[in-house]
């Protein structure tokens, strides 16, 4: 989910809220009647020939688009950008691109959606999106949406007409008439209580809609048949473009029930279970992705029995890797749902990531449900939180691509891209550095879109950018640097996707072995199935660190990489050597 932060309610301070656009955009969806879109039986999920789901084991990179390439120097990154990066991409070998949402909304992140059928315009015209996903589709790379269905803006059409009272729209929403004093509070932590958070006033209908992520984002009533059916509707009108699936935002907080449960209820998994249900009967190759930001067993609700999501992200994984790799500070969970105690220290008895994988196991979920990823949009960048260290970047792609599961990756990643600070989520969320040209070759625009101020305020400043980017650019920090070096980060990342591909250890068939060693200042991640084995071995110290003596001599194993001449039995600190036989 976007973590909306709301600058006008301190109640949702932890949030990364919908700020309001300059202007309104104009918003008029007429309503649907359930009947036309109930849901069909369900069908399995195709599969592709080896018998197994399209996304199992793929890589899925992730895009924001109004900062990966500006096509009309207008200084927004648009589809026509996208697509014209899609060689890169194909290089790189990613198998899928999630785009961060599209849809015409009045905040820059598009959490907050006033249309349903209508793409931003700030990122092109339909044409150019149907044109984008040809392209896309030619050189075998899917593309997945991101769905908001648990809210909408308070400038769509809808939530205007229900705040008049006028039907059908009246009860699209979910309303009040008096602020309740029972112990409501955040949806996403049920210790706080605080009725303000979650529930606002509304002068002109004179009560109070319910509103878990800000006053400009409230909550759809998803009981309604006629709501219900609406959220079918738009999956099948995106369905039919060709879109490959949906990362769907928020899938804890779809049913509230009242106060400690407004999270995780069984009508919320019986909702995605009635979705799911309707999008496999429509495109039964469809991934659906659930973004459940909590512990892994909380997550793995949304399986649902094998009848809600086909797959849930495993935000638990990114804590520990960071954990193993910073030196100077743990690393916070943001929502406050995560228990991630345990990945405040790589000296616990289990190994950090053996431990996350045992959690895995432990939840009762096929292992191709959690997806791996480091960080995205909502969280700090990675190379910010290693203070642009790019042996420990390297570090973490390797446990990443270790890891099993379809993984995801977020955009400038694999080049180790940073940010000036994270004064707001904004910096998270920066342009692309492509090369050394004006903008780093995101726009040939003056200024790109994280210096205009008035385009969305209330921004905190945007003086940040320029001595930023002068900075960045000032070293070997862009896809084009990266490209020209054999063992940059960007060049890992390519073989590690490559590895994935080719070798079925690396598969969610494999068996997955982590292991502490010298004293915990090195990590070896063993996968293996059927006489096939990778060998990933770090050094996660900053001293040097001899190799084992079983490696060396193992005359089986091949060296695929190495940060280090191969005649050299230690590794210097933060280095990576992986083989296989």
């Amino acid at each position: 989910m976007n973590l909306r932060t709301n600058w006008l309610l301190c109640c949702v301070a932890a949030l990364s809220a919908c700020e309001p656009a300059s202007g309104t955009k104009s918003a008029t969806v007429a309503p649907v009647v359930a009947e036309q879109a109930a849901a069909q039986p369900a069908t399995a999920a195709a599969q592709n020939s080896s018998g197994k789901a399209w996304w199992q084991d793929a890589v899925v990179y992730q895009i924001w688009p109004r900062s990966f390439a500006d096509s009309n120097q207008d200084g927004h990154g648009d589809f026509a950008g996208i697509q014209s990066k899609l060689p890169y991409l194909q290089e790189l070998g990613v198998d899928a691109i999630w785009l961060t949402p599209v849809f015409e909304a009045p905040s820059y992140h598009g959490y907050d959606f006033t249309e349903f059928y209508q793409v931003e315009q700030d990122y092109g015209t339909m044409a150019q999106f149907e044109a984008m996903l040809a392209d896309a589709k030619s050189r075998n790379i899917r593309i997945i949406l991101d769905l908001v269905i648990n809210h909408i803006s308070d400038r769509h059409d809808w939530f205007v007409r229900s705040a008049k009272g006028e039907a059908p729209y009246k009860d699209y929403f979910i309303w009040r008439d008096d602020l309740p004093a029972d112990g409501w509070g955040p949806a996403w932590d049920s210790s706080k209580i605080d009725p303000k958070v979650v529930w606002h006033y509304h002068p002109e209908r004179k009560q109070y809609y319910y509103a878990a992520f800000g006053a400009s984002q409230p909550d759809l009533n998803l009981q309604h048949p006629d709501v219900i059916a609406e959220m079918k509707k738009m999956a099948k009108f995106w369905l039919d473009k060709g879109v490959a699936g949906f990362r769907l935002d928020a899938v804890r907080y779809a049913i509230e029930n009242g106060p400690g449960q407004q999270a995780d209820t069984s009508e919320t998994i019986q909702y995605w279970q009635d979705f799911s249900s309707y999008v496999r009967s429509i495109a039964p190759d469809t991934l659906l992705v659930g973004e459940a930001w909590a512990d892994l067993p909380v997550a793995a609700k949304y399986y649902g029995d094998g009848k809600a999501l086909d797959a849930g992200f495993d935000f638990d994984f990114g804590y520990k890797v960071l954990a193993l790799l910073q030196t100077d500070a743990a690393v916070k969970a943001e929502f406050g749902t995560m228990n991630n105690a345990n990945s405040q220290n790589n000296q616990t008895a289990a190994q950090p990531l053996q431990a996350n994988y045992a959690e895995r196991v432990a939840a009762g979920v096929p292992m191709g449900y959690f997806s791996p990823f480091l960080t995205n949009h909502d969280q700090p960048r990675l190379g910010w939180q290693l203070n642009a260290h790019q042996g420990k970047a390297k570090l973490a792609a390797a446990m990443l691509f270790a890891s099993p599961g379809t993984t995801y990756l977020y955009y400038g990643e694999e080049i180790g891209l940073t940010q000036a600070s994270d004064a707001e989520h904004i910096q998270r969320r920066a342009p692309m550095l492509w090369d050394k040209s004006h903008q780093a070759g995101f726009t040939e625009a003056k200024q790109a879109w994280v210096q205009s101020a008035e385009l969305f305020p209330p921004q905190q400043g945007t003086a940040w950018w320029a001595p930023f980017l002068s900075v960045q650019l000032s070293g070997d920090n862009t896809v084009a640097d990266q490209q020209k070096k054999p063992k940059s980060l960007f060049n890992l990342y390519k073989m590690l996707i490559q590895l994935k591909k080719q070798r079925a250890e690396l598969s969610v068939a494999g068996s997955y072995q982590a292991t502490a060693l010298a004293e915990g200042k090195l990590l070896q991640l063993v996968r293996e199935l059927n006489g096939k084995k990778t060998v990933f071995l770090l050094n996660i110290s900053d001293k040097s660190q001899k190799i084992p003596t079983e490696l060396l001599q193992d005359s089986s194993l091949q060296t695929v990489w190495s940060d280090n001449d191969l005649t050299v039995a230690a590794l210097d600190g933060w280095q990576l050597r992986i083989w296989q036989n």
